[in-house]
């Protein structure tokens, strides 16, 4: 015996998530059904609102309520340091440490040949813009350990040897083939301080 075709739909929809299958999807379902009405119009609303309201800072690419983020707004940061990350997972991940008072930029993506993405699928051009224009002084290249991390990182370099700009890739703590968002804070502290200087 199946579930009503309305429950059995919100569970559909449920197990499409990342990391949820049919039973934490049923779970989900039957909680929505056994509590109030307000409490799944609430939940309604801001999925809505979030698709509707949520957009990528003019500025940095991070995810913002505001056309500039609440990083690109704080005048108390150090404008002339800029680090590069791929997701704004990524930025919420290092900012979550303390170790960093810069600022960022979100490339969006990676470097990653068999999925079909190049470096113009990056916001590459729009970084270098940045670098021009805003006295940065050293960029810190924060992608990931992996090889699609590394592959963005090392085009990355190439297209900054030739500004007066200082490029620093981050260093210890972090193991080949992880992820930035998925790294304790001490960890990403220390990668953050043991940056090291990268000559091509």
């Amino acid at each position: 015996m199946s579930y009503p075709k309305l429950l059995e739909n919100l569970i559909e929809k449920f197990s499409k998530l990342p990391g949820v299958g049919r039973r934490s999807a049923e779970r989900m379902g039957f909680w929505i059904l056994n509590n109030s009405k307000e409490d799944a119009e609430g939940i309604a609303s801001a999925i809505t609102e979030l698709k509707n309201n949520l957009v990528f800072c003019r500025i940095c690419n991070n995810l913002s309520d505001t056309e500039i983020c609440l990083v690109c707004s704080d005048t108390s940061r150090d404008q002339g340091t800029i680090c590069v990350v791929e997701t704004p997972k990524d930025l919420l991940a290092i900012e979550k440490t303390g170790a960093y008072k810069g600022i960022y930029h979100v490339l969006l993506g990676n470097i990653s040949p068999q999925d079909g993405r190049g470096p113009e699928t990056l916001n590459v051009n729009q970084l270098l813009e940045r670098i021009k224009k805003e006295n940065i002084k050293e960029v810190i290249i924060a992608t990931d350990p992996d090889n699609e991390g590394e592959m963005t990182a090392l085009y990355l370099f190439k297209q900054l040897k030739d500004l007066p700009v200082k490029a620093t890739r981050i260093g210890l703590g972090l193991p080949v083939g992880s992820a930035v968002e998925y790294s304790d804070m001490s960890t990403l502290s220390m990668s953050m301080r043991a940056r090291r200087e990268i000559h091509i």
